[in-house]
Parts: structure tokens; sequence; C-alpha cells
């Protein structure tokens, strides 16, 4: 249960959508001025390097953050005499299927790159923080079960020097979130995103989302899961429909499918051995979603699409309710 580390997958198309979603929707719940708890199930080490012998392991990074910024800020020839940060300006085509959802994801990341090189990704942990509000005393819990991840966790958090506003434990993150639900201040983001390694992984994410809505109903709940060839996977969206619905709460899901890669690099396979694609596609559901998510989304799936879509199979779906 231990095997996973998401630092071979940091910065793919899936945590493109995944991230891009999470700020849209931070975003909005921090126009308001009350204070807001956000919690990570599955927080993960928290910061992560493109150029590490993960990162380059798997190579996930290329067909996601990589393409996106490619395609959205091309450099231009003269870019090093006015700035070390990468151009913003963004070429006709790009302006064509413009996002600020996107733009807004790029800008988070690029602060994370000041010198201009993407080499370090920031996880779901680092963009929450990013949004935090000190004067609105919003707070951060973070919750890591691997060993190793959440020594590293703990270590980058300490590096922010943030106190009490965040805090990190090693813990199960679906047992750890009972405690902290529902919060003093009664707002809430959750993301649950754990590894789904194994197949009870989706049992419990629906078991977890139905005890959060008892708990707390009116929380926005963020789920991110793989769309792969197993029942658990197609059944999760269909089964997190049918809470929200019996709960009477609004929803949103939302896919992204980059398509089947039909001339991988040479590098990346090995003989003798059978060919792995990676993840092709992963989507996102929320419950109590800003009303204007949908709207920021629509777009950014097209631009999503646009840079990062390789092959058959490849799409976007966009659907709400409730």
């Amino acid at each position: 249960m231990f095997s996973y580390r998401h630092a071979f997958h940091a910065g793919n198309h899936a945590d493109v959508l995944k991230h891009t979603t999470l700020i849209a929707t931070l975003q909005y719940l921090t126009q308001k001025d009350a204070g807001l708890t956000l919690i990570d199930t599955h927080a993960g080490a928290g910061l992560y390097r493109l150029d590490s012998d993960f990162s380059e392991t798997g190579g996930e990074a290329r067909d996601g953050i990589f393409k996106l910024m490619t395609d959205q800020r091309p450099a231009s020839p003269d870019a090093s005499k006015k700035t070390a940060r990468p151009s913003t300006e963004r070429s006709d085509s790009a302006m064509k299927v413009d996002t600020s959802a996107i733009q807004d994801y790029l800008d988070l990341i690029t602060g994370f790159n000041p010198d201009g090189r993407l080499r370090v990704y920031p996880g779901s942990p680092f963009v929450m923080h990013s949004l935090l509000r000190t004067e609105a005393r919003d707070k951060l819990k973070l919750f890591e079960l691997h060993p190793t991840d959440s020594k590293v966790l703990a270590a980058n958090v300490a590096q922010l020097e943030a106190g009490r506003q965040i805090a990190v434990a090693r813990q199960d993150g679906f047992e750890g979130l009972k405690a902290f639900l529902p919060p003093p201040n009664r707002r809430a983001l959750v993301l649950i995103d754990p590894s789904y390694e194994l197949k009870s992984d989706y049992a419990q994410v629906s078991a977890c989302i139905q005890d959060c809505l008892k708990r707390f109903a009116t929380g926005t709940y963020m789920v991110w899961y793989p769309v792969i060839p197993r029942p658990e996977a197609h059944d999760l969206p269909r089964r997190l429909k049918t809470l929200a619905n019996q709960a009477k709460r609004p929803w949103l899901h939302a896919t992204l499918a980059i398509g089947a890669d039909e001339t991988p690099p040479a590098a990346l396979a090995v003989p003798g051995e059978p060919r792995r694609h990676g993840l092709r596609a992963s989507g996102v559901f929320l419950i109590n979603p800003p009303h204007t998510l949908k709207a920021a989304l629509e777009p950014a799936l097209a631009t999503m699409l646009k840079a990062l879509g390789r092959g058959p199979g490849k799409g976007t779906s966009l659907e709400t309710g409730g």
C-alpha cells in the first residue's frame, strides 16, 4: 500500500485538470471575508522536482505542464533580455482559446519557478497554501500516511513558516477528516485524491463522501479519480452523483482524456516487456461547486485538449446537476 509515490506523476495531465479546477474553486470561495478550512486527505510530499529521477522516470510532465506551458506561453526570442520568467505573450492560436482559469493556473506554477525554467511543481498542499488568507485566518489541514512522503511533506511545510495556519498529520485522511467536520467557521473545501492503487479506495471515497454530507452538508467536496478500465473507476462518479442527489446538493463532473500515444519515444520502450501507456484520462467530481465553475472550466478544458490531446480517445466532458 506504500508503493505509490506522486513524484512519478507530478505535473501530468491529471494534475493540470485537478489543479486548474482547485484554483478556480478556491478563488471563488476566498471572495467571502469569512475564514475557510481547507483539507487535503492525501497530501503527498507537497512539492516536486520536475528534474528529479522520479519525474524523469515516467516523463509524465512532458505530456502535462510542459506541453501546456509551451502552448500557452511560448518564449519570445528576446525574453531573456526582458525578464527571467517565462514570457506571458501568447500566440494568436492560444488567444483564441484563452481562459482565465488556465492562466491563473500557469501564473501559480510560474511563481514557483521565478528563473523561467520549469523545475518545481507544487502539489495540492502548496497550491492551497498559495491562496490562503492570513487576515481571514484560513486554515489548512494535511494528511499523508506514506512514511517517506509524510516526512518530506512536514519538511517542505516547515520552510513556509506558516505556524498554526497549516497542520500536518501522518494519518489516514479518510479517518482524520472526520474530526474536522463541521469546521468552526462553517466553511470548508475538502480535496480527496487517493492513489486508487487498492480497489477498496473507490469504496472508501464513496463512504467518505456519504459521511461528509451527513456531518457537513454545505461543504465543498472535490474528488479526483483516474479514468481506467476498471469497474470501480466507472462506478465512482455514478455513486457520487447518487449521493449528491440524495442529499439535494449541486454537483459538477469534468473529465479530460488525452488519448493514446501512437508514437511513444523509443527510450521508453523496454525490450521484452509490454509497452506501458500510462494514465490517459482522469476526472474531478465536486459537490457544492461554485456556481461560476462550469463557465470557467468550459474554455479551460478546450485549452487542455488542444494542448495535451495526442491520439485516439482524446476528449473532454463537463456536466452539472442538482
